[in-house]
């Protein structure tokens, strides 16, 4: 069960919370229809997370009137993707909007205190694929973990991710991003006892193909426990590691 309708039932049980009230809460209309968009309201409820705003190909004012629905039917906090920086210019003369360039991504309200079962590694091969490691970060933080970052700590020299075997290993989830051959996810599956998520990147020569290489490389990765979600796509993954990192038996 979701963590907010548990909230909500042991609220009612506990009797701080009148039965009437989390009626309300629970029935409340399940999206927004605002003509260019229908804004799913009750996604917190089904999923444990709320929705996200994908900023590529939205203009601020349909990202503005989004967002307005969102923290106006309660929602404190919002995470906005991919958006550009002079998009986020003018979406905060509407709302009020924390921009982080390097992610290209736009948040409303504080970072949480992390609830996870631990923490979320997010490493990188190198220092080109942090853009897309910052996406991973900012997106698990934003849904209550706790996260490292380790930057920078490609095959290319190996013993700069050995020196964070302690880190490695007790993690709860690794986010392994790493464009050229993409070999950063084999390696991390190798010495974690923990999911790997496997992220490529577009960075590197010709023969990359855009990330195209280092994602048959990690798709075709020998060591278990390694999953892949799509080139540059930060966002999946740390979004994938946080539900992880929130699992609860089901009874």
């Amino acid at each position: 069960m979701n963590s907010e309708a548990r909230r909500v039932l042991e609220a009612v049980r506990d009797g701080a919370m009148p039965v009437e009230e989390a009626l309300l809460k629970l029935k409340t209309e399940p999206f927004a229809d605002i003509g260019y968009a229908k804004v799913d309201l009750h996604r917190k409820v089904r999923q444990g997370a709320p929705e996200v705003i994908y900023g590529a190909g939205k203009t601020p004012e349909q990202i503005a009137g989004i967002l307005e629905t969102m923290t106006g039917s309660g929602q404190g906090r919002v995470l906005i993707t991919r958006l550009s920086p002079e998009a986020a210019e003018d979406v905060k003369k509407r709302c009020p909007l924390v921009y982080h360039p390097q992610a290209r991504i736009g948040t409303v309200g504080d970072i949480p205190v992390p609830d996870g079962i631990g923490s979320i590694v997010v490493a990188t091969g190198g220092t080109s694929d942090i853009p897309v490691a910052e996406e991973a970060a900012l997106t698990a933080g934003m849904l209550g973990n706790d996260v490292v970052r380790l930057y920078d700590v490609g095959v290319a020299g190996l013993h700069r991710l050995l020196a964070h075997k302690e880190q490695i290993m007790s993690a709860s989830v690794i986010v392994a991003i790493a464009g050229m051959e993409g070999a950063l996810a084999s390696v991390i599956g190798g010495l974690a006892d923990c999911p790997v998520i496997a992220v490529p990147t577009s960075v590197g020569y010709g023969a990359s193909f855009q990330g195209l290489s280092a994602l048959l490389s990690m798709l075709n990765s020998c060591a278990s426990g390694v999953s892949v979600v799509n080139i540059d796509n930060g966002f999946g993954a740390g979004y994938l590691a946080s539900m992880i990192n929130h699992m609860e038996a089901k009874k």
